[in-house]
């Protein structure tokens, strides 16, 4: 059998696994299913706040409504009074 390598040829085996490795790279960093589910469900309430639509939006416009959008949860997770940290 000859042996045929290049960087093509793997592709479609390669692009069958693509949702499988996308779970997996989704999960990095959490210790269980369980801590991932709990994390995620928190946070696809949080994480449209501070991803505006960007649509037909000129970019100081953009900046003036995350400026709004940060203020708010400074306000709401009572972040405002705290130096940051690096």
């Amino acid at each position: 059998m000859e042996h045929r390598s290049h960087k093509g040829l793997n592709n479609r085996a390669e692009n069958s696994h693509q949702p499988t490795r996308q779970r997996e790279r989704a999960m990095k960093g959490f210790r269980s299913v369980g801590g991932a589910q709990r994390f995620l469900s928190a946070f696809s309430g949080i994480s449209p706040h501070f991803r505006p639509r960007r649509h037909q939006r000129a970019a100081p416009e953009h900046r003036a409504e995350m400026t709004i959008r940060f203020a708010t949860w400074d306000q709401v997770t009572g972040a405002v009074g705290r130096p940051a940290t690096a």
